[in-house]
């Protein structure tokens, strides 16, 4: 008869959780072959008790006297896993990377079948396209809308910049700088997202024959103010009505500093004809196609946000009034609370 070996509390109190707890249920059957062989049992009742071989009771015990808890573990029962999932999460996120056309398909854009697919054909493992649709999410990757951008760089980016930081650090009530642009009004609302009943969409009634109007404005650099003018026509009338208006409000300044983009309006003949004979105005260009540098687009967001987006407006004269209401309150800007005001 074979001398049991010494169980230790820690090692009897390990050997109990794994029955208890264990997923791992041919793993917590054999932990309580070695528990019971710990009582006393002889390998035969052991054997009868779990409904197992006697042979098999005899590999446990050889396997735990060989490498204690470690000898238990087994490979789990069914096809072992080929590629663990952190591996194909590396694997998709190296994949939406690049584009479907990339592989030779015709979609522009990945979809979870064609990722799918593409495993199966690199891996030769079959992934069903739902699965794939779970894993994404606990991967990072998720399904977004996609942003235009231009691969057409400003060689002058840099000076541009530089000099519109220190402009921004000069700023005071005798040398004012400004963020401008102007923005387009329609008639037929933006579509936007609302809050609604599952499976009831919201509809918003349009004009049908739409109308625009514009807006030209400025944005204070520190104080948040917003001068603006209207049109309706976006030509350089407008942007010169927005400098008479700055210079009528600001009269004390020595010179007035606006950062503008790179639109016509700001260009023409005419612009540089008016510039010149009132030289207190000063145009500090953005590098071309950066739009994110020119802070009162947050303002023109908040506009389509707060009142053009969905709105029941069925006339032009009815929207401009709730534009113009906007305008006039929103400073200074952000900070005025303009989400929530009443009419």
């Amino acid at each position: 008869m074979n001398t049991l070996p010494f169980f230790t509390p820690q090692t009897l109190y390990r050997l109990k959780k794994i029955v208890q707890w264990n997923p791992n249920r041919p793993l917590a059957r054999r932990a309580n072959a070695i528990l019971l062989w710990a009582q006393g049992k002889p390998k035969a009742e052991i054997a009868r008790l779990l409904q197992a071989a006697r042979s098999s009771v005899n590999r446990w015990i050889k396997w735990y006297l060989a490498d204690d808890l470690d000898g238990l573990q087994a490979d789990m029962p069914g096809k072992k896993v080929r590629f663990p999932p952190t591996f194909i999460g590396e694997l998709l996120k190296l994949l939406i990377s690049f584009r479907p056309q990339n592989f030779g398909y015709q979609r522009s854009r990945w979809s979870s079948e064609l990722l799918s697919i593409v495993i199966r054909e690199a891996l030769n493992i079959v992934v069903h396209s739902s699965t794939i649709r779970r894993w994404l999410p606990k991967h990072g990757i998720v399904w977004r809308r996609a942003a235009p951008t231009l691969q057409i760089k400003d060689p002058d980016k840099e000076t541009k910049l530089a000099a519109i930081k220190q402009a921004l650090a000069a700023c005071d009530a005798e040398n004012p700088v400004f963020y401008e642009d102007e923005v387009d009004i329609h008639l037929n609302p933006k579509i936007g997202a609302d809050w609604g009943l599952r499976g009831q969409q919201r509809k918003v009634v349009t004009p049908g024959q739409n109308k625009k109007h514009f807006l030209a404005g400025a944005l204070h650099s520190s104080s948040g103010q917003v001068t603006y003018v209207g049109s309706t026509s976006k030509n350089t009338v407008l942007f010169i009505d927005l400098l008479r208006a700055l210079r009528r409000r600001y009269r004390s300044a020595k010179t007035i500093t606006l950062i503008v983009d790179n639109y016509i309006i700001h260009k023409s003949k005419i612009a540089e004809k008016w510039l010149k004979n009132n030289p207190k105005f000063k145009l500090l260009f953005l590098p071309v196609y950066s739009p994110w540098h020119n802070k009162i687009e947050l303002l023109w967001h908040s506009l389509h946000e707060t009142i053009t987006r969905n709105h029941t407006c069925r006339s032009m004269d009815e929207l401009m009034e709730r534009v113009e209401h906007f305008m006039d309150t929103v400073s200074p800007f952000p900070g005025g609370g303009h989400g929530s005001k009443r009419v």
